[in-house]
């Protein structure tokens, strides 16, 4: 008999967990607040699939940065000095994680590695066309020590089993000949690679469907409760209020993780990080000439780039910590788009689609992965700036979570003891 599992959260989380638990053959449903999958965070990100963006931010230089921009309203990296309890004990353990920066960094670079196989063969499995560019992504500094640090994680990367070469000005030039600007160097990473998580996330989503996943779309989860043997999903939709009863459940809800898991018990200190977007429609030939078609990362203005097909430029990045605060900042939008202006003077930004979206980031900057405090509850959320990049291999890892609880549950419903065997 088929096990039933509840996944919260339609976003590229949600839908892998859903996808992999559905071919390991458990009956799943999915939950999502939104009437279709993938309208949040994982609805207009920087598109990149980045190994090399790796490195955690658990260091020393980021708290500085940090309290230098607090008071710059375009800066970077944004943290509004309204205390909440939340904010503070979240950066009192994004602090206390800055001895694990090196082990985290390297751990994190395995997972990225790890996670490709997964999710370019379900891509293929499926025949899901997501705008996929395998031509690598080039880290771009315009200063030494810049540059330099670069240097140092890189050998952290390459712990990790990720290969990225340092490349000079007329290097970098070559790679991507539209790239304007004076440089000091940069790295480039040839095994990276980009695409719309928006649509991969709702291909996968139809075919997690056509594995049997019974989707539930504008459904608010109200209540989740669990005693170690069976767990319910209390949902509101237009219709009313419903619970569901399931074998298991999976929280992948993102931001809401937080909230969803303490009503089972367990405390999971994820906070909302906002990042922002544009979307450069690539309107006339001579802006499609001049768009790059390798991916960037320019580390100073922590923003990155992906091209999504021939008409479209995503360029995305900063991190402002804001709560819950899904505005879209006019002063936030508008040093991507002067980004844009200096770098790739050539195309014509007349017609750009602004967003803003919550990364929901553990301290650590890793994921949880894992079962929860009781037997039956399981997590696959806080992935932070790199959703998109670890997504297939932490869906992978919690499915197999799951099947082992799964193998644990026979024994006891044979009418032998779990111990026994």
């Amino acid at each position: 008999m088929q096990q039933s599992i509840a996944v919260i959260g339609g976003g590229i989380t949600g839908v892998t967990t859903a996808y992999a638990l559905a071919k390991r053959g458990f009956s799943v449903t999915l939950f999502e607040r939104h009437r279709y999958a993938a309208m949040e965070t994982s609805f207009a990100n920087g598109g990149q699939l980045s190994a090399s963006n790796a490195e955690v931010w658990n260091h020393t230089s980021t708290v500085l940065k940090g309290l230098k921009w607090m008071l710059k309203s375009d800066a970077p990296l944004l943290v509004n000095p309204k205390p909440s309890w939340h904010k503070l004990s979240w950066f009192a353990e994004f602090i206390a994680h800055i001895p694990r920066y090196r082990d985290n960094t390297v751990e994190t670079a395995r997972l990225a590695i790890a996670a490709r196989e997964h999710l370019f063969g379900w891509a293929q499995a499926e025949d899901i066309d997501f705008d996929l560019k395998k031509q690598g992504i080039l880290h771009i500094y315009r200063d030494k020590k810049g540059f330099d640090h670069a240097a140092e994680v890189s050998k952290l990367l390459a712990e990790g089993g990720l290969p990225r070469r340092a490349v000079t000005p007329d290097e970098m030039r070559a790679i991507e000949p539209t790239l304007a600007g004076t440089y000091f160097g940069g790295f480039y990473t040839e095994s990276d690679s980009t695409g719309d998580i928006h649509k991969f996330t709702v291909g996968l989503a139809a075919a997690a469907e056509r594995l049997g996943v019974r989707t539930l779309y504008g459904q608010q989860v109200q209540r989740l409760v669990s005693d170690g043997q069976r767990a319910s999903v209390t949902a509101t939709d237009e219709h009313g209020q419903q619970t569901h009863s399931f074998d298991a459940l999976v929280v992948c809800a993102g931001v809401g993780s937080r909230e969803l898991g303490a009503q089972l018990g367990d405390r999971l200190n994820v906070y909302p990080v906002k990042g922002y977007s544009i979307t450069v429609n690539l309107l006339d030939e001579p802006s499609q000439r001049a768009a790059p078609n390798v991916s960037l990362l320019d580390d100073e203005t922590k923003l990155v780039t992906s091209r999504l097909g021939v008409d479209r430029f995503r360029v995305a990045g900063t991190a402002e910590f804001n709560g819950f605060n899904r505005d879209i900042r006019a002063d936030r939008i508008r040093p991507l788009i002067d980004w844009v202006n200096q770098c790739f003077p050539g195309v014509n930004t007349r017609q750009v689609v602004p967003w803003a979206g919550l990364r929901p980031m553990m301290p650590n900057m890793l994921p949880r992965v894992g079962a929860g405090q009781r037997a039956n509850v399981f997590y696959n959320t806080g992935h932070g700036h790199l959703g998109w990049t670890l997504s297939a291999v932490t869906a992978d890892m919690v499915a197999g979570h799951v099947a082992q609880w799964q193998q644990q549950q026979r024994p006891t419903q044979l009418g032998v003891p779990a111990h026994a065997v």
